[in-house]
């Protein structure tokens, strides 16, 4: 079997597990990238990108904050694509290769809200959609509406190509960000830092000291740039 063919097979077990969104990323394009630990990526090629999407009417329920309806979209999110990632890395391994999953949401450090691996970065690099400048990825099918986790792999795979960024002059979510966070900026594949994108102290202000106090939501959460986002929003929310 070719890389093409073993990857389409993959992608399709992927997809029969519940996943939306299956993409290959070559590490190559993320060594990089901060992780934890440092060697986290060593004797791994490839990162197999996970997407679930969140549905669109969850987040019409958002005005001003988010909402415990969203709070537990998000917690079943992420805790279906934990299930995803093991099972395929159990499949993989049963190949005969190695394969380590990357929880969809492990937050290492909480005032710099850095995880194992940012999940963004390789959905970004394995072509599921392009880094917004709200740093979310934005999918072409679904907009920012979707959760991503990882599985590191050494199986022989044919990688997936980075999109184009067609955020364009769009400002959206710079426009409706609570915090007023988001400064409006475009980027070819990455930011250099998160810091060129956004505010990230009055993002993560907002999320902790506010939107994480709120009954029933108790996580650093917004969900308001994702609900603006014209990518992927159904025609009948703009009525």
């Amino acid at each position: 079997m070719t890389k093409v063919e073993t990857s389409k097979t993959i992608k399709a077990t992927g997809r029969s597990l519940g996943a939306d969104l299956v993409g290959i990323a070559d590490l190559n394009l993320l060594r990089e990238v901060e992780t934890v630990p440092a060697d986290l990526l060593d004797g791994f090629q490839y990162a197999l990108s996970i997407g679930v999407r969140l549905p669109t009417a969850v987040f019409e329920q958002i005005k001003d904050a988010p909402t415990p309806l969203y709070a537990q979209v998000y917690n079943n999110a992420n805790l279906l694509l934990d299930q995803i990632a093991l099972r395929l890395s159990s499949h993989l391994e049963g190949k005969g290769y190695a394969a380590l999953p990357i929880p969809a949401s492990l937050p290492l450090d909480m005032e710099r809200f850095s995880s194992n691996l940012s999940a963004k970065a390789v959905a970004n690099a394995a072509g599921l959609g392009w880094q917004g400048k709200s740093l979310l990825i934005v999918t072409p099918e679904h907009g920012p509406r979707v959760r991503f986790a990882t599985v590191l792999t050494d199986m022989p795979l044919s990688p997936d190509q980075p999109l184009k960024n067609r955020c364009g002059s769009c400002c959206e979510c710079s426009d409706a960000c609570p915090a007023g966070a988001i400064r409006n900026v475009n980027t070819d594949f990455h930011y250099s830092s998160r810091e060129e994108a956004l505010d990230f102290q009055k993002c993560a202000d907002k999320l902790v000291k506010e939107f994480m106090l709120l009954p029933r939501v108790e996580k650093p959460i917004c969900g308001i740039c994702i609900k603006v986002c014209p990518w992927g929003r159904k025609k009948n929310w703009q009525k």
